[in-house]
């Protein structure tokens, strides 16, 4: 269904997709500022009602708009205040703080370390950061932790001083610090803090429900080692004797393993357990839902509930799935999510809060691409903590394309022979023929040479800018795949384009007309209309997407794009994540020559800064 529309507020400016007004103060306010008219509607999603009075009171507030900088928000405050202007004005340091940490949970991060924060803020002239820091916790925009440091030789227990932390001035023997000191914000802060007690519980209830003989849970040790023998694989019998004994199990694999989790899932069908799996895409769901045996037809009252099916985004919302049951936990007994490499903190809080005490939870994904478009690493937490046990599957992902990705998971670029062209690399020598060749590869040689139309064919490529970046490869794969004046702001009926509602949430769609309300966008069989306020800063041509926007999802054919000037940005997960997207057929335009290679050799990836993976071991000690 399409969003609500609504009409024009008192004020005349309405937020049509979330039916947000805009006063006129707010307006008035940002004009005074000399802040663009365009922010008006994002400053009062993020500031609320009182965005206005915010504002004045505190012009760097303007920070928590998305996509303001702090020159932007200096320039603001310098042209609110005039003359009471001070570039070490108090309400500065904090609002930067906060911002720094924001900028942190967009590229994974849960919390940031004292000493970094610390060297971030001087960065952006805040002559006393330590002043700032105690300022934003003692408002409550940032919350501090202090963590056992394992690296610490002795374990020295906090004293709760905040000037005890250690500084790059201290002496090298100096006393260890009293732990790590970190800092997040309260949004993030919560849900880690939710989801390791979510686990917890999971577990704890799960064995007292096993000790209590009264009313024990459905299928006993035998019938799940009977279930386990019925399995194709090793690996899947070895996951459905784990989980037909742990509450929570964790299982790691690549594509061909996702295999093991639906015959998990049907030998708990038959033991008589609502048994669901969650993807994070709907092409993964649909991939997914191959994988389940067909219903008997006709339908037999003796065959075994069939295992259910859904994205996680539909699971929660309530669109899809079991439901819920009285109490509002979801009504199954056991979840798999597929995709939990690309599990965030908050997602994943808010799947285990919807589980029931004594449910059964899988996390199953491959940890060896991209991680998750939001903040935190929930599988990688669990597998470093030792939280649970762990089934590595040895079923390798078949073929070329197969052997290829395992290798880069690995740390090698392997020369793999593709006899039925499942892939190809082409040379190229700058952006311009990089453009030139994936257009024609997309256009003509894959569907001449491999028989994979244009349609189901994407281009993966580094970034959005650029002489070979998303918006140059889109227009020249527009001019080519669908011609068309861009009647409605750049868009013509038929393109492929990614809607991306919020920051890091990639809706790949089709162009299926326009109206006066908005664009109106078909997505997995699902008609919805993009305000035209929002088509400009929310939607862009898709038939080339960054490998972020392209997490969960795989085409039958895909074409690498590599200029020369991406070497530097690419790492092993990158390269993981682009050469996998392909089913079929995988073209690499090759522009970066040895910097390839070295990057699946040498880069295995930035590592996320969370506190997940240390609640886990906290609660293993306590347990202990």
């Amino acid at each position: 269904a399409a969003p609500p529309t609504a009409g024009p507020g008192a004020d005349g400016l309405t937020d049509p997709a979330g039916r947000v007004e805009v006063p006129a103060e707010l307006t008035d306010v940002l004009a005074e500022g000399g802040a663009p008219p365009a922010l008006a509607l994002p400053s009062a999603r993020a500031l609320g009602g009182e965005a206005a009075e915010v504002l004045r009171t505190d012009p760097w507030r303007l920070l928590t708009v998305p996509g303001v900088r702090p020159e932007q928000a200096d320039g603001f405050a310098r042209a609110l205040l005039g003359p009471d202007h001070d570039p070490q004005d108090p309400r500065r340091g904090p609002a930067l703080a906060q911002w720094l940490l924001l900028r942190a949970a967009l590229s994974g991060h849960t919390v940031l370390d004292h000493d970094t924060l610390v060297r971030q803020l001087a960065g952006l002239g805040v002559a006393d950061a330590e002043a700032a820091l105690e300022s934003a916790v003692a408002e409550g925009d940032v919350v501090d932790f202090h963590e056992p440091d394992p690296e610490a030789e002795e374990a020295v227990e906090p004293s709760g001083s905040p000037d005890d932390s250690d500084s790059p001035d201290d002496e090298p023997d100096h006393a260890p610090p009293p732990g790590i000191r970190l800092y997040g914000l309260e949004r993030w802060a919560v849900a880690e803090e939710s989801l390791a007690e979510g686990l917890h519980r999971l577990v704890s209830t799960f064995a007292a429900e096993r000790r209590d003989t009264a009313s024990p849970p459905p299928g006993g040790a035998e019938a799940w080692e009977t279930a386990a023998r019925a399995t194709g694989s090793p690996s899947a019998a070895e996951l459905v004797r784990l989980v037909g004994g742990h509450a929570l199990v964790t299982h790691t694999g690549g594509e061909a393993a996702r295999a093991e989790i639906a015959e998990l899932l049907v030998a708990a069908a038959s033991l008589g357990l609502r048994a669901w799996a969650v993807t994070a895409t709907d092409d993964a769901r649909d991939r997914f839902a191959a994988l389940l045996p067909e219903p008997a037809d006709p339908p037999s009252h003796e065959e075994p509930a069939r295992p259910g099916i859904a994205t996680l985004a539909g699971l929660l919302a309530g669109t899809e799935g079991p439901g819920r049951e009285a109490e509002g936990a979801l009504a199954l007994d056991l979840l798999a999510v597929t995709d939990a490499a690309l599990l965030d903190t908050e997602a994943g809080a808010a799947a285990v809060e919807s589980l029931a005490d004594g449910s059964r939870l899988v996390l199953s994904g491959d940890p060896h691409g991209l991680g998750p478009v939001g903040a935190g690493r929930v599988l990688g937490d669990v597998l470093a903590a030792g939280a649970c046990p762990h089934v590595a599957s040895r079923t390798p992902d078949p073929g070329p394309l197969g052997e290829l990705v395992s290798g880069v998971g690995a740390g090698e670029l392997l020369q793999v022979e593709a006899p039925d062209r499942e892939l190809v690399i082409v040379p190229v020598r700058d952006a311009g023929e990089a453009v030139h060749r994936a257009v024609q590869l997309v256009g003509d040689s894959v569907p001449r040479a491999v028989g994979v139309p244009a349609s189901d064919t994407r281009v993966v490529t580094v970034g959005h800018g650029g002489g070979a970046g998303t918006g140059a490869l889109n227009a020249a794969l527009k001019a080519r795949l669908n011609p068309g004046p861009g009647a409605f702001g750049g868009f013509d009926p038929d393109d492929r384009v990614v809607h991306t509602p919020s920051p890091g949430r990639a809706i790949h769609a089709r162009v299926v007309g326009a109206d006066a309300d908005g664009l109106r966008l078909e997505s997995a069989g699902r008609t919805f209309v993009v305000p035209r306020e929002l088509v400009g800063t929310t939607v862009r041509h898709g038939w080339a997407v960054t490998a972020h926007q392209a997490l969960g999802r795989r085409w039958p054919a895909v074409v690498v794009v590599l200029p020369g000037d991406a070497g530097e940005a690419l790492d092993r997960p990158w390269v993981y994540t682009a050469f996998g997207r392909g089913l079929r057929h995988v073209s690499v335009v090759h522009g970066v020559g040895p910097e390839l290679p070295r990057a699946v050799a040498e880069r295995p990836g930035a590592e996320r800064h969370t506190r997940l993976r240390s609640l886990l071991s906290a609660q293993a000690a306590e347990a202990d």
